[in-house]
């Protein structure tokens, strides 16, 4: 049962309100609610919303919160969902300097999530969403049983990371109509195929390596014979990747399946309901750390400049300091996203960017430098609006920001235990942490042939930019997707130096190396 909003709290939020607008914050209406340790606990293991279809790992997520909290390994002071309006929870049991500073939080995340672009085509109304989602789980369940449709959903979840993040935000071309039959359009329909045919012929005739020479030069340079063959060539690579299914290789997986694979209504509708989350969540993902750093930059200004009292001083310091605290070998959200974007604010705020000081070799001159363009406000209100993390930290990390906070590549020493410092090359920590952000560590996974051998089997991809696959969540995956698309299921992935091909047939696991003469898919990745 969520408790109503103390009046104190009530005109404090409307303070804390008025100045985030005043600050320049922009965000959907805010609505806080007051629950206690058990109830955020409850909200935080489905995810943030207090609706969701039944399955078995919110329970496990709910007990594992639970444990935190009681053996005081962690604590949840706040939730906020991206939603229109954002719904925000406070824990009832926090000191009043707490529910300040997390008001003011939230407020931080709430104009993150209206004007990140990143959330530009998240659904603002999952609130109603979710509470949809479990409707029609609980009637599949009601039809299906209880077991089949858990079952089920466990595949599904194994499979929800099988999505392009990038795909909202992408226009494909229309797929060339097909030809309406009776006699009037056929007619058109041909003149529109010959038209086709001409733009491919055309666009081969370009393609084709013709040499510049002189006409009684002509058919020596470019003898007609090899010109033939090109072309010949070209039409089958045309004709072919015509035929191609897909069209082109395609990484969002689970959309591919729900299209094209064999499911009864109700699986498809299972599986809809997952990649629908999983695409909703994602930008979470994709900017945790500027998310965090823009909601920690603007609650400590606000509490510093004008919602702190004197009593209330050491207690914010402190779990203010607890927040952004730091260790080797840890990455902190919080601490490099606040940090990054105050660094930014400074560089812009005394015009340390540009072609100019970019190229000034001077040491002191560099350290001093300070033009006054005072424009460090408006960059940040820029970069919150338009960056991710991948984006954030390869555009602003630098080698000086790096030294400041020992930004360096640590292991731990097997004889000693103790963390020691590996680097400090400057391009190797940016690309390490860089490698750590893009797609959460997950790997590329493209849908490439699904006709592969002419047999109507599912051939996968892995394109490897440094992420190797664990080969044994690869075989869970296939055996999942098996359940799914109802045929033989391959994955092609490198491991170590050479390239090898995963196959489940419904029975029995098998890996080879993919020599010369194994059958190909229709496109590569």
């Amino acid at each position: 049962m969520l408790r109503s909003f103390p009046r104190e709290l009530e005109e404090l939020r409307r303070v804390i309100e008025d100045k985030a607008r005043e600050e320049g914050l922009d965000f959907y209406e805010t609505i806080f609610e007051m629950v206690d340790f058990d109830q955020i606990n409850q909200i935080a293991a489905y995810g943030g919303f207090p609706t969701r279809y039944p399955h078995w790992r919110f329970g496990m997520e709910y007990e594992k919160l639970k444990k935190q909290h009681a053996y005081g390994l962690g604590r949840i002071y706040e939730m906020v969902i991206n939603n229109d309006p954002c719904y925000a929870y406070l824990l009832n049991d926090n000191q009043l300097v707490d529910q300040k500073t997390v008001m003011a939080h939230v407020y931080g995340h709430c104009d993150f999530f209206k004007n990140n672009i990143w959330f530009s085509k998240t659904n603002r109304k999952m609130m109603d969403g979710m509470a949809n989602h479990s409707t029609r789980v609980w009637r599949h369940i009601e039809r299906q049983g209880y077991e089949t449709v858990e079952a089920f959903i466990d595949v599904c979840l194994s499979l929800e990371n099988l999505i392009d993040p990038h795909l909202p935000f992408m226009k494909r071309k229309p797929e060339p109509a097909r030809a309406a039959s009776g006699s009037g359009s056929n007619a058109h329909g041909e003149s529109d195929r010959r038209e086709r045919d001409r733009k491919r012929d055309d666009a081969i005739d370009r393609d084709v390596t013709r040499y510049a020479a002189k006409p009684y030069m002509e058919r020596y340079i470019n003898p007609p014979e090899q010109l033939t063959r090109e072309r010949d060539a070209a039409r089958a690579r045309a004709a072919a990747d015509a035929a191609s299914f897909p069209p082109r290789p395609d990484r969002d997986v689970l959309g591919f399946l729900m299209q094209h694979a064999p499911l009864m209504d109700w699986q498809a509708d299972i599986l809809d309901i997952i990649r629908k989350e999983a695409y909703y969540f994602a930008p979470q993902g994709q900017t945790k750390i500027m998310n965090e750093g823009w909601a920690t930059y603007w609650h400590s200004r606000m509490m510093t400049r004008y919602h702190l009292r004197d009593d209330e001083l050491i207690t914010y310091a402190e779990h203010h300091a607890g927040t952004l605290a730091t260790s080797p070998g840890r990455l902190n959200p919080y601490k490099l996203g606040v940090e990054l974007l105050r660094d930014i604010e400074d560089r812009w705020n005394r015009g340390r960017f540009g072609k100019e000081f970019d190229e000034c070799a001077d040491i002191e001159k560099r350290r001093s430098w300070n033009t006054e363009a005072n424009l460090g406000r408006e960059k940040i209100f820029e970069v919150r609006r338009v960056f991710n993390d991948v984006t954030f930290i390869d555009e602003f990390l630098t080698p000086e920001f790096v030294d400041r906070y020992d930004l360096y590549h640590y292991r731990q020493d097997p004889t000693t235990g103790r963390m020691v410092v590996v680097s400090r090359d400057f391009d190797l920590i940016k690309q390490r942490m860089l490698f750590m952000l893009t797609n959460h560590m997950q790997p590329y996974i493209y849908v490439t042939d699904a006709n592969y051998a002419n047999r109507g089997e599912l051939y996968l991809a892995h394109k490897h930019i440094g992420m190797d696959l664990d080969i044994k969540f690869a075989h869970v995956c296939l055996r999942n997707l098996h359940t799914i698309w109802q045929r033989p299921v391959h994955l092609q992935a490198r491991i170590d130096d050479d390239m090898i091909l995963f196959t489940y047939d419904g029975e029995t696991q098998k890996q080879t190396k993919i020599k010369d003469d194994t059958p190909k898919p229709a496109h590569s990745v």
